[in-house]
């Protein structure tokens, strides 16, 4: 498994096997705790070799540098399977989330699991907004 794409950003959408990305991020600003980012996507392109063919099951758990859950944990499975004329094959998943409750500025990971394996983190830095006068 490659991971191709791994990003935290304002939207995202799937289109005929195409990942479409808009306004890529790393640090969330705010005025006041708790926050409320409004909305965001994570996305990811996954490619696959013919040896890693089969279910497969991803988790997402997006969390604090102490590393408690600040949202439920998303369990995605996924079944593998290479067509016989190629070697390999790209996924895209595309997770919306609404809302997203941040208690207090710091730093946060979005942390990608395979079949319970460690694969790769999306950071995330919440600063506070320095009043300014």
């Amino acid at each position: 498994m490659t991971i191709q794409v791994a990003v935290l950003c304002d939207a995202a959408a799937d289109y005929s096997g195409k990942l479409n990305l808009l306004g890529t991020f790393d640090t969330i600003y705010s005025g006041q705790f708790p926050a409320v980012h409004p909305h965001c996507a994570i996305a990811l392109r996954v490619s696959f070799t013919k040896m890693e063919e089969g279910r497969h099951q991803f988790r997402l758990n997006f969390g604090d540098e102490d590393g408690k859950s600040i949202m439920q944990p998303i369990d995605m499975p996924v079944d593998v399977v290479v067509p016989g004329d190629a070697t390999f094959v790209s996924r895209n998943f595309v997770v919306n989330i609404q809302g997203l409750k941040i208690e207090q500025p710091g730093l946060y990971s979005i942390d990608l699991a395979l079949d319970g394996q460690h694969e790769t983190s999306i950071p995330l830095a919440v600063k506070q907004m320095t009043k300014q006068g």
